[in-house]
């Protein structure tokens, strides 16, 4: 499975989100279900599916679909 389509796949499982609805717009100021449990959320199935473990400040930021991409970045994930 490439890195995107694993990236893709945590917001799918974690929000129900259908693939084709994640864009850099997909954010917390959009989504009414990103709550801080799922924004969590997001951040386990990130590390588990990367192997990498996020900063504490960086697991706040994590606040948008772009925003992730940028993290990932950050610890070597190419997506």
């Amino acid at each position: 499975m490439e890195n995107l389509e694993k990236y893709n796949n945590a917001f799918v499982e974690v929000f129900g989100a259908k693939a084709e609805e994640l864009n850099d717009s997909y954010s917390k100021e959009t989504v009414d279900e990103w709550d801080s449990v799922h924004q969590l959320s997001l951040i386990a199935a990130f590390e588990e599916a990367f192997d990498i473990m996020f900063d504490p400040e960086d697991i706040m930021e994590m606040t948008s679909y772009a925003k992730g991409k940028e993290l990932l970045a950050k610890y070597d994930v190419v997506l």
